[in-house]
């Protein structure tokens, strides 16, 4: 789809460009032509590339942020044997899920 879109864009700024440069250099009262083949490029060039890069994001409406996700090591347990000795378990890492949470 991006391969379409940038392709779509320099489709569109060509013909904005080339429907700009038709209008003869000696007709002056013709000028408003010229600004909107200008204009519609530049608008088609905007709605592209917003449409574009909109697929790419996800956009959260008020305040969002993400919560969790990090991970850290937690100690085994310790307990005396039979013969006094102090037994500990190794540790493990845990790692907690990220969320996101809205207002």
């Amino acid at each position: 789809m991006k391969k379409l879109a940038s392709l779509a864009m320099a489709l569109t700024l060509a013909l904005g460009i080339g429907a700009a440069s038709i209008q003869p250099a000696e007709a002056s009262h013709h000028g408003g032509r010229v600004a909107a083949g200008v204009a519609a490029g530049i608008i088609g060039l905007g709605v592209l590339g917003a449409y574009a890069h909109a697929r790419d994001r996800t956009y959260y409406s008020g305040s969002c942020y993400r919560v969790g996700g990090g991970c850290y090591w937690k100690e085994g347990h310790c307990w005396l044997d039979r013969y006094g000795y102090e037994v500990c378990r190794r540790g493990y890492r845990v790692c907690e899920p990220s969320r996101t949470v809205c207002d």
